[in-house]
């Protein structure tokens, strides 16, 4: 059987964003094909990704009751996945933030490596466009600390454009992952990391978005504050 890779891209108010983004994604590789997970848009992008998925049989669409968050959107995506048998598996933001054209390097590298992440600070550089000095510096940050806190061995563990293998989200215990901002992230690589996982950081071109609003908010931040520490404190009790 050929190999399958799925894009899973959550969605809320990306009515503008979405019929850009995925005709590029699929003309990255044949292989690949987008489940959007959509959290009932008062703008209506949910029946526009009906409308792409009835005209192309290599989209999908899951349609949920409000706005749950992004960590739910994509335990949900993860499990739909494993249930269809893919191979790979992406996170991807429906902004733009995210260039479809790194996907085929996502392809390639993830043959020697369980866990692809996107890293906006590879190698010291910061790859970042169009972002205010104070998100960027409040991202940066984040990250060292996250790696502080946890050992996590990443320079950017709160990038959301990732690739994983099926085994990875087979062995994660996506049920005890309850984090739904940025701190998912960290999370996911986290369990991955633990469990034995090759991960790999590629760099990427993090370009902020240009149509729609920000998700950020101070929850989110407040939420990947503790989340680290309880992982510290998991892993220094064999939990994980």
């Amino acid at each position: 059987m050929p190999e399958r890779a799925l894009v899973i891209v959550p969605t809320y108010n990306e009515r503008e964003n979405l019929p850009i983004i995925v005709p590029i994604v699929l003309e990255q590789d044949p292989r690949l094909e987008v489940l959007v997970v959509d959290d009932g848009s008062p703008d209506g992008t949910g029946e526009l990704a009906d409308a792409l998925a009835d005209a192309d049989k290599r989209i999908h669409v899951i349609h949920r009751a409000g706005k749950q968050g992004l960590g739910t959107a994509y335990r949900m995506g993860f499990r739909w996945a494993i249930e269809q048998g893919f191979d790979y598996v992406f996170e991807m933001d429906a902004d733009g933030s995210h260039d479809p054209k790194h996907l085929p390097i996502f392809l390639k590298e993830i043959h020697d490596a369980d866990l692809v992440i996107g890293c906006r600070y590879f190698d010291h550089r910061v790859t970042v466009v169009n972002w205010p000095m104070k998100r960027l510096l409040l991202s940066y940050f984040a990250n060292i600390y996250a790696r502080v806190v946890t050992g996590l061995p990443l320079w950017d563990s709160t990038g959301g454009f990732k690739c994983y293998r099926r085994a990875v989200l087979e062995a994660v215990p996506l049920d005890r992952i309850h984090s739904n901002g940025y701190s998912f992230q960290i999370e996911m690589s986290f369990h991955a990391w633990r469990k034995g996982f090759r991960l790999k950081e590629i760099p990427i071109t993090f370009t902020d978005r240009d149509l729609g609003e920000s998700k950020m908010s101070r929850a989110i931040v407040y939420e990947a504050i503790w989340v680290v520490w309880r992982l510290r404190l998991a892993k220094l009790l064999g939990q994980v």
